[in-house]
């Protein structure tokens, strides 16, 4: 037994030192209690390491079985009116046009601050492009005269200052629009001529005695409107300096000063209803209510298109009582867009269904706040959303998922764009990894702008997912820790004695060359 015993004795790993022979001293406790210290910080940073995950990547072939790819968006266009903001989606399966209906718009003043877009429904409706009344060519109607009166820079700054109301239409030759609207624009001002000569028979009976020229003078203070034309295409500069961007533009100015721009249908109906309407809100005369009359009766007008026609215009000049679009050039365009699973591309460009726009009033500059990408039947499995939770909110990740966030495109010149080409890859997640770059194009002078988004899909999936440390790493690290700090303390304290100890022991030592 006694022989057993020893044998054990002898296999200790951990033998002791008799308490006697042990000796402390103040650098050895000073060293120990820098060995506690690293050892306790070092235990510290090792649990919390412990319980934190990392983000794991894996690469595979993307198998997913989705169709469509959900875009959810918020643009600000700086320099682009709501009024023609329009969205289209271009895929290699089909194009489907004008998806703004699935959007919302906000107006932007000229400081960028939001205001509520008086047309709330964001669809761009359809207006009666011309007078269904009117047979007559413009050519026919320039038989007995052009009354519609063609205006330059100084012409048009003399119509607004001599008139109480002009009325002015912008308008290009080249636009198809506007050649649909000329015959029902220069029928309405010959019936304005007509009512002024009415005015002046009144007044001055039909043997007034007036020479030609003093009669057209007398004729055209006698107009309740004046109501002339701009060719943008002679007068570009004039129309730049006006902020036409799209023709025709058909303006009210008031004593001078800009009343608004009629949106409505372009009828002689829908005209005299809306200087009606400016005229009960900036004058106490009512005069244009006899004209109205004078109007129905010349274009055979009943009482219920009248009343109907009145109905309309008052809505619509309520709204267009608020908008000013001088102080809302810009557009703030959210929501989201259903897009087939293939490449193609969306774009934000500048049109209208009762405008020919100007490509050289155009500007798309913008700033897009968020652009993601997700499939759309998203996984409902309230399980898997909280076991990726810690995924789907790391920075690392959500950086991944939409590097334009914040970025602002701005155009310097004319007919230039933004185009920006974006390479979609898959995730497990639900979600899209986009890797982005973005270029300056050049449009001809013909071309309106538009800021693209080209999109393509990668044919592979990128895993993520979340690794933890096992317990018995742990658990070794810990080890390690004390083991390690022990180990490294102990030799450099035994170092430091060995130094301290070295000259003491050379200045004690007799010299061999010691005189005797």
């Amino acid at each position: 037994m006694r022989h057993t015993q020893n044998a054990l004795a002898r296999l200790d790993m951990y033998r002791k030192v008799p308490i006697d022979l042990l000796e402390g001293s103040k650098s050895g406790s000073i060293i120990s209690l820098m060995a506690l210290f690293i050892m306790t910080a070092l235990i510290v940073l090792e649990t919390k390491a412990y319980f934190t995950s990392t983000l794991v990547t894996d690469l595979a072939l993307d198998r997913s079985s989705e169709s469509k790819i959900q875009v959810d968006f918020n643009i600000t266009m700086m320099d682009l009116p709501c009024e023609f903001a329009t969205i289209d989606v271009v895929s290699f399966l089909g194009k489907q046009q004008n998806v703004t209906k699935q959007i919302k718009k906000k107006a932007l003043d000229q400081q960028g601050v939001r205001n509520d877009y008086v047309h709330k429904n964001p669809m761009q409706h359809d207006i009666t492009l011309s007078d269904p009344k009117i047979t007559e060519s413009v050519e026919e109607l320039h038989e007995n005269g052009e009354h519609a009166i063609p205006l330059d820079e100084e012409e048009l700054e003399w119509a607004k200052n001599e008139y109480d109301y002009a009325f002015v239409d912008y308008y290009a030759d080249w636009c198809s629009h506007c050649r649909i609207f000329a015959p029902t624009w220069e029928r309405f001002a010959e019936i304005m001529d007509e009512v002024a000569e009415t005015n002046v028979e009144e007044e001055h009976g039909e043997n007034h005695g007036f020479s030609e020229e003093e009669y057209e003078n007398v004729k055209s203070l006698a107009l309740p409107a004046f109501v002339g034309k701009v060719d943008c295409a002679e007068y570009r500069d004039l129309c730049m300096r006006h902020g036409v961007q799209g023709y025709p533009s058909i303006r009210l100015f008031v004593r001078g000063k800009l009343y608004g721009e009629y949106w409505g249908d372009r009828t002689i109906l829908g005209l005299m209803q809306f200087l009606k309407m400016a005229e009960e809100k900036s004058s106490e005369e009512k005069k244009m209510s006899e004209i109205e009359e004078w109007t129905s009766r010349a274009m055979n007008v009943t009482d219920a298109e009248r009343k109907w026609a009145h109905d309309i215009e008052r809505r619509r000049h309520h709204k267009n009582l608020a908008w000013d679009a001088s102080k809302h050039p810009g557009c703030q365009i959210s929501g989201m867009l259903l897009l087939d699973r293939t490449p193609g591309n969306f774009y934000i460009q500048a049109r209208s269904p009762n405008h020919d726009l100007n490509p050289s009033t155009t500007n798309v500059s913008h700033m897009v706040h968020r652009l993601s990408f997700c499939n759309h039947q998203k996984d409902q499995n309230l399980k898997a959303f909280f076991g990726n939770f810690f995924i789907l909110f790391n920075p690392e990740f959500k950086n991944l998922l939409g590097p334009m966030d914040g970025n602002v495109y701005v155009t310097d010149e004319l007919h230039q764009a933004h185009h920006h080409y974006l390479k979609l890859v898959s995730t497990n997640l639900d979600s899209y990894q986009v890797v982005s770059s973005s270029q300056l194009s050049y449009y001809t002078e013909s071309a309106v702008p538009e800021a693209k988004f080209q999109l393509d899909l990668s044919p592979i999936q990128v895993t993520y997912s979340r690794k933890y440390r096992t317990w018995y790493e742990y658990v070794t690290s810990l080890m390690a820790i004390l083991g390690g700090t022990f180990t490294v303390v102990g030799m450099l304290e035994s170092a430091i004695k060995i130094l301290s100890t070295r000259p003491a022991n050379q200045k004690s030592r007799p010299s061999k060359y010691q005189p005797r």
